[in-house]
């Protein structure tokens, strides 16, 4: 039989598997080469298997870094490729609009003085090389002393702040220069590993795209000192009251410890922010010696005393005057076309017409005039402008009490005008033909159509007064006679107005003004009386075109603006026009002469050394309550117009509320507001030329109506006012007079001047008795405006009358 060869060695020995073997104690299978105990045998490894070598714990350890450093491996690629595509994919955005926005300056006359500003950050952006170097070198060593040679990040600030934050400690954002500059100009405050991905992002961007300088730059024009204060311009000035680049070494290593918390370390917050700030200084002046932008001995010099600070005046931006001037200045910037934002945060350079000296008069001189004291004084209402005759320039105003208190503009919202109103009547008629020698009616009462007129206290001047004493003692009964004897007397008189620089009564493009409209400037048979409400900017402007010898401009408070870049955006052009004839001025300008000199006006109206031209005006509502109080008057180089008012404008002056004026009742404008005015133009016009008013040129033309013969003799005395006594009652009566002292010798004459005629004069009136002024009138309306038939109608828009 054939057979395959074995192998030499142990026979081998097959166990069926039916039968199987005896399993050997421990688990293993029965027989030679067994499992031993716990499934191996004593022998060997079971089924023929090799033994596994136990790992040692540094075989472990090793193990599980390799797999610790597989895993960061594939994690840092991982961020790695997340970190590229969001650089790849995050653009620089633009920049927050309140840290793009520059304040807004506006200027006196001058171009130069501050008056004020507009801004949403009080900011002044200034280039790197006007910041002292100890300035640049003291915020580098307090904020980032690798500002010159990182990247823009430090990670291992970035790596503190993210283990603070994560282990719930105080939340943390150390940041390079460069990384608090684009948190501030384009990013949010929010604490966040977003938002401080994104600034990292964002700050290796910025590192690429600007360099160093211009990055130092942009963020000491942008970080936050305190005081309201953006930019170390406006700190320096908010802190030192002087510009940056006047900052000493101990001044500059203050605001660089101060920017890191304001609140902290001002040490206006007392003496612990003091000492605060104290400390981080020292550490600022040692931190510049180390970095070798100053000597050791200059660094300790600095630290052993903190730089004096001035006391800077505490002052909102809006108080006193200058609310009422800026709120002016922006509403006309919005007039002229720039936005909101242009003006607040737009870097405006605005220059206006308004002088700091004519300012100042304005203010100190209604200080002076006006009574104090009184119950019910803070009801009391002054509002006066001074404008430049022959350009339109306001030159100053007073708007009343602090902007802060009343925000109402009393130089703009005016009054009743009362006979301020007269001059407009004097030019209409002259410009008809009549003749500042033709007479009126001067009696009172008089009746035109349904219309009863009467002059103060009922006050006779004779049937036949001349406009020149009617002009002196503002005789109602003449002037309604006058605008009654005309071809369409009211609408020409209103015409005259308008043209000289009154608006209409609704704002119309062609006419500007402040306001632009004349409430109740109608055409009825009393507008010269004053039932319009104006304001004093407008009367100013008006007399004004007198002042300047019949030219009339268009009032304006804006000169010039240059915006951010330089760039002239508005140049203002004077618009002026010959409105009236200069002959008619100069002879309505020769009738006001004489109110100064000798009428309603003579007493305070008057100015220490050169001559003036003016009108008082006092205003009466329907009831018979004086409601205003005016002196309006003017020289060549100013006009200024003063009114005062109570309460909303409609407050009754009269019966006592305001006080007596030197012995007489204080409500007539020959008193308190004449006396206002003449403190004004005193001391605006110190040290101006004296300048001479034209000769009357007593122009005469052909009248529309006859009965007005010309006469230069003195007016008939009063016949119906009663005698006063010679010191007036502190409470005023209802219907106060004024009288001339003693009676003419003999009835009016015409004299007739040969020919070449010379210039005629008018005589003085007496000297009156009694102190005071005339008091108002009522004057009625013609039918159809609120009057009735044959008499006065109370409590009607129209029936309003003058008196001075």
């Amino acid at each position: 039989m054939s057979g395959k060869r074995r192998a030499p060695g142990a026979p081998v020995t097959k166990t069926p598997k039916s039968t199987g073997g005896t399993k050997a104690p421990g688990g293993g299978q029965g027989g030679a080469g067994g499992k031993g105990p716990g499934g191996k045998g004593p022998t060997g490894p079971g089924k023929g298997g090799k033994p596994k070598v136990p790992r040692t714990r540094k075989q472990k350890v090793q193990r599980a870094l390799k797999w610790f450093a597989l895993t960061c491996l594939a994690g840092a690629l991982l961020l790695v490729g997340l970190f590229v595509v969001l650089y790849q994919t995050i653009e620089i955005p633009d920049p927050n609009d309140d840290f793009q926005t520059e304040t807004s300056f506006i200027y006196y006359a001058d171009g130069k003085t501050e008056l004020g500003r507009f801004a949403t950050q009080n900011r002044d952006s200034i280039p790197l090389d006007e910041m002292p170097d100890h300035l640049q070198d003291a915020v580098v060593a307090a904020e980032n002393r690798t500002f010159w040679s990182d990247r823009g990040l430090d990670p291992k600030g970035i790596m503190r702040a993210a283990f603070s934050n994560a282990s719930g400690g105080t939340t943390q954002g150390a940041s390079t220069i460069t990384q608090q500059y684009v948190k501030i100009l384009y990013l949010t405050q929010e604490r966040s590993y977003t938002r401080k991905a994104k600034e990292a992002i964002l700050s290796l961007k910025l590192h690429r795209q600007q360099s160093k300088k211009e990055i130092l730059e942009g963020y000491l024009n942008t970080i936050y000192f305190g005081r309201g204060a953006y930019g170390v311009q406006a700190a320096a000035k908010a802190y030192f009251d002087k510009p940056a680049a006047d900052l000493s070494l101990r001044e500059s290593a203050v605001l660089a410890r101060v920017l890191n918390n304001p609140s902290r370390y001002d040490p206006a917050n007392g003496e612990d922010a003091r000492e605060r700030l104290r400390s981080g200084y020292e550490r600022i002046l040692a931190g510049m010696a180390e970095t070798g932008a100053i000597e050791d001995a200059e660094a300790e010099k600095a630290a052993r005393q903190l730089p004096k600070f001035p006391k800077i005046k505490a002052q909102s931006a809006y108080g006193g005057q200058k609310g009422h001037v800026l709120s002016m200045v922006r509403a006309e910037l919005q007039r002229l076309g720039f936005s909101e934002q242009q003006i607040e945060g737009g870097g405006l350079q605005v220059t206006t017409t308004f002088n700091r000296k004519a300012m100042t008069a304005l203010e100190e001189g209604v200080n002076e005039a006006k009574p104090t004291g009184f119950p019910g004084e803070k009801q009391l209402h002054v509002g006066a402008a001074s404008v430049e005759p022959g350009t339109g320039a306001v030159r100053g105003i007073y708007g009343g009490q602090d902007f802060l208190d009343s925000q109402i503009n009393w130089a703009v919202s005016g009054g009743q005008g009362g006979s301020i109103l007269k001059p407009f009547a004097l030019v209409a008629g002259l410009e008809q033909g009549f003749a500042l020698t033709d007479t009126f009616e001067g009696n009172s009462p008089i009746t035109v159509g349904d219309t009863e007129v009467e002059n103060q206290g009922d006050t006779d001047y004779g049937s036949a007064i001349n406009l020149i004493a009617a002009t002196e003692d503002s005789v109602n009964t003449a002037f309604v006679d006058l605008t009654d004897s005309m071809d369409s007397g009211p609408e020409k008189i209103i015409e005259a107005a308008n043209k000289m620089g009154i608006p209409p009564e609704e704002a119309s493009s062609r006419n500007r003004g402040f306001p632009a409209r004349t409430p109740g400037l109608k055409p009825d048979l009393t507008v010269s009386l004053g039932s319009a409400t104006v304001s004093p900017v407008n009367m100013a402007n008006a007399y004004g075109t007198l002042a300047a010898e019949g030219t009339a401009a268009e009032p304006f408070i804006i000169e010039k603006v240059v915006d951010e870049t330089g760039e002239v955006r508005y140049d203002h052009k004077v618009r002026d026009k010959q409105a009236v004839d200069p002959d008619i001025a100069a002879d309505v300008s020769y009738a006001l002469q004489q109110v100064v000199t000798s009428g309603s006006g003579s007493r305070h109206g008057q100015l220490p050394d050169r001559p003036a031209a003016g009108k008082t005006g006092t205003s009466t509502n329907g009831p018979g309550d004086v409601v205003s109080s005016w002196y309006t008057g003017y020289t060549p180089q100013l006009s200024t117009s003063v009114v005062y008012v109570r309460g909303t404008g409609t407050g009754k002056l009269d019966e006592g509320w305001l006080p007596d004026f030197e012995g007489a009742s204080g409500y007539f404008g020959g008193g308190y507001p004449a006396a206002t005015w003449s403190a004004v133009m005193t001391r605006a016009l110190e040290g101006a030329e004296v300048l001479d008013f034209p000769e009357p040129a007593y122009v005469d033309g052909d009248a529309p109506s006859d009965g007005h013969a010309p006469t230069l003799a003195p007016e008939p005395e009063p016949t119906r006012a009663p005698e006063p006594p010679r010191k007036p009652s502190k409470k005023p009566s209802k219907e106060p007079s004024r009288e001339p002292s003693k009676e003419p010798e003999a009835p009016p004459s015409t004299p007739a001047p040969s020919p070449p005629p010379p210039p005629p004069t008018t005589p003085e009136q007496p000297a009156p008795t009694v102190p005071q002024p005339p008091a108002p009138t009522t004057t009625v309306p013609p039918a159809g405006t609120g009057g009735a038939p044959g008499g006065r109608v109370p409590g009607t828009s129209a029936d309003r009358s003058s008196a001075d």
